[in-house]
């Protein structure tokens, strides 16, 4: 063999065993999960739900053929289904949902999903040896999507609770459950974030993670490496229907607050202020004076409210509560909400420029929350103005049915900056530029006076909800 031959294969030999190296390396780098689903799978349990739904009546269900001819009515009949010998209106059918869940006590106590057991006549829960027992709801939370069941047992396999506040993004976290119906499903995966708030949940900081979650994996447990359940598998975001990478679970911390009280009490008790808020963009921070983004805008504050017993106003804009930052709006409800009701709350906020701390004592959330009734047009005398909209004065009657001191009815919209921004007829304009309005006159006044070139805002009242929008006028 020639020296240039043998000195290509040493080469070729050298890189086949650096590569075999490499692929060591990094195969005892990945984390082997084998153990933990060994013992953390008995407790993990498949639950389905059956809810008696009462079927149609006959006669909603047959065509009219009296009156046909024989020969017609006879071929109707033929095509038609055999209808069972039932009384009419007694006749019921099923329907079935299937999710997962996991045992936290040795006594039969099951967490899951509030979405997985909505409206039940009855819940089952099949555990790893394939019995089904059963379960009895202690009691449920929409609001956190989070559901108590008990079955009855003793010896139970539990599975132990880790601190979701300990996670951070990146770490490794695997999903137990029953996608589709198949049970005890491994997926892994990574934590994507934590904090993350969703439209329309406003007290939960869901965890994100790239775990692939499916249909049947809604309640069941999220752990880390060390086979410590932190969270609870709730809903992925999708376009098509199927996972696309993005998954979100209910941190551990929040489902266990959720859980022990329902335990205790059968409800949950959550921290109130009574404000409506919105997010900061940067429109917003320019017209507030903020240097950026960040915070919480009090858009509408509920009367006799803790918020307005405490002194928060309209307009400003919370930096910190307790101590701990708002960069997102969304942070506010997360932190409120897990205080007490009686409990202190010190508010660091913006108002009119200027820093401010506002302490306030937080109250408990209402069953039902209460917003105003669209507000009627009032019929006084009009005045227009640069915006390109025309407005009347609130009457006193309207201004004590809606507890507001003052604002304008835009009557109608022309062209111009105020159509560009969306207003409409019936909108009711409390704010402008940072000032209240009290008439008419002020309105078209401080209209004159604002700044071009300038992101400018508008508190707007529309059908009870209120905002605060923006807008610049050009030169």
């Amino acid at each position: 063999m020639s020296i240039p031959r043998l000195k290509s294969y040493l080469s070729i030999f050298a890189t086949v065993l650096v590569l075999g190296q490499a692929v060591a390396v990094q195969a005892a780098e990945l984390p082997d999960f084998t153990q933990l689903v060994e013992q953390a799978s008995p407790a993990v349990v498949n639950i389905s739900t059956t809810q008696k739904l009462p079927d149609r009546k006959v006669s909603e269900q047959m065509p009219d053929l009296e009156g046909l001819p024989p020969m017609l009515r006879e071929f109707f009949e033929r095509g038609m289904p055999p209808q069972p010998r039932t009384p009419r209106g007694d006749r019921q059918r099923e329907a079935q949902s299937l999710g997962s869940g996991f045992i936290i006590s040795s006594d039969g106590y099951i967490l899951t999903n509030n979405h997985v057991i909505a409206d039940a006549d009855e819940i089952l829960v099949r555990l790893a040896d394939r019995s089904e027992l059963k379960a009895k709801l202690v009691g449920t939370d929409p609001r956190s999507d989070v559901a108590l069941l008990k079955i009855e047992g003793k010896d139970l396999p539990v599975l132990k609770l880790g601190k979701s506040q300990d996670l951070k993004a990146g770490q490794w976290v695997v999903a137990i459950g029953s996608p589709f119906g198949f049970d005890h499903t491994v997926t892994q995966g990574i934590v994507s974030a934590i904090g993350r708030s969703l439209p329309n949940e406003n007290y939960v900081p869901f965890i994100q993670t790239d775990v692939p979650i499916n249909p049947g994996n809604s309640g069941g447990p999220l752990f880390n490496l060390a086979g410590e359940v932190v969270g609870i598998n709730s809903q992925i975001y999708t376009r098509s229907g199927g996972f696309m990478g993005v998954s979100f679970a209910i941190p551990i911390d929040v489902a266990m607050d959720v859980s022990n009280q329902l335990k205790s009490g059968g409800k949950v008790s959550r921290g109130w202020l009574g404000v409506v808020i919105q997010e900061v963009n940067k429109d917003l921070a320019e017209s507030f004076g903020l240097e950026k983004p960040a915070g919480a805008l009090v858009a509408q504050i509920q009367d006799d409210g803790p918020a307005a017993k405490g002194g928060l106003q309209v307009g400003d804009v919370i930096l910190s509560m307790n101590g701990q930052p708002i960069v997102m709006s969304a942070d506010l409800p997360h932190l409120v909400g897990a205080l007490k009701a009686g409990s202190k709350a010190d508010l660091e906020v913006i108002r009119e420029g200027k820093r401010k701390n506002v302490e306030l004592t937080v109250g408990a959330i209402p069953e039902e929350g209460k917003e105003l009734d669209d507000l009627p047009k009032s019929t006084t005398e009009r005045s227009s103005n640069r915006l390109g909209v025309s407005v009347v004065e609130l009457t006193d009657e309207q201004k004590k049915t809606y507890d507001l001191k003052g604002g304008v009815v835009i009557k109608e919209v022309q062209d111009g900056p105020a159509s560009l921004i969306g207003l409409q007829p019936g909108d009711v304009i409390t704010h402008l530029n940072n000032q209240a309005i009290g008439s008419t006159k002020e309105f078209t006044d401080i209209a004159k006076a604002l700044p071009k070139n300038r992101s400018v805002s508008m508190r707007v009242l529309r059908q009870g909800r209120a905002s605060f929008i923006t807008f610049k006028l050009a030169e």
